[in-house]
């Protein structure tokens, strides 16, 4: 399954890509996170509570950044187990660039599922994941906001 998505943020591509490698901004912009923990340099380890349709599970999972270009690109990839409810793994590539003070970000995005998760069809995660993916941008910009707004 493949992901894309273009989102407008208001602050400079520095701070936003400060903010990618920040566990607490992550851990209050992630849909459903309990924990992230930063495992090392560019990996996190997290519990994420999700309901996909019928199916609601706590997924544990791996996170690693990589191919960075400070502070334009990355890859982000990953791995989750949520138990008898499956499991999902992919990666995405992000990319920020400069506008008018703020930043675009862009990724592409392939996810592969298994399990319960799988069964479940493609029309359904495919709006999910859109529906979480907007989620977790949204809360991100806000928290990058809120904390830029306290620092000045």
């Amino acid at each position: 399954m493949e992901l894309n998505g273009t989102y407008e943020l208001n602050l400079p591509p520095e701070v936003v890509w400060s903010a990618l490698f920040d566990a607490e901004t992550l851990a209050s912009a992630i849909p459903g996170c309990e924990r992230l923990d930063q495992t090392g340099e560019n990996t996190f380890s997290a519990t994420v509570r999700l309901k996909i349709g019928p199916v609601s599970a706590k997924f544990n999972g791996e996170v690693e950044l990589s191919e960075m270009i400070a502070p334009h690109s990355c890859t982000l990839s990953g791995k989750g187990s949520g138990g008898i409810a499956g499991f999902a793994k992919g990666s995405a590539r992000l990319n920020l660039a400069p506008r008018d003070g703020g930043t675009v970000l862009t990724y592409t995005a392939d996810a592969a599922l298994g399990g319960k998760l799988a069964a479940l069809g493609s029309r359904l995660i495919q709006s999910t994941t859109n529906k979480l993916a907007n989620e977790f941008f949204t809360r991100f910009s806000e928290t990058l906001n809120n904390k830029v707004d306290q620092d000045a």
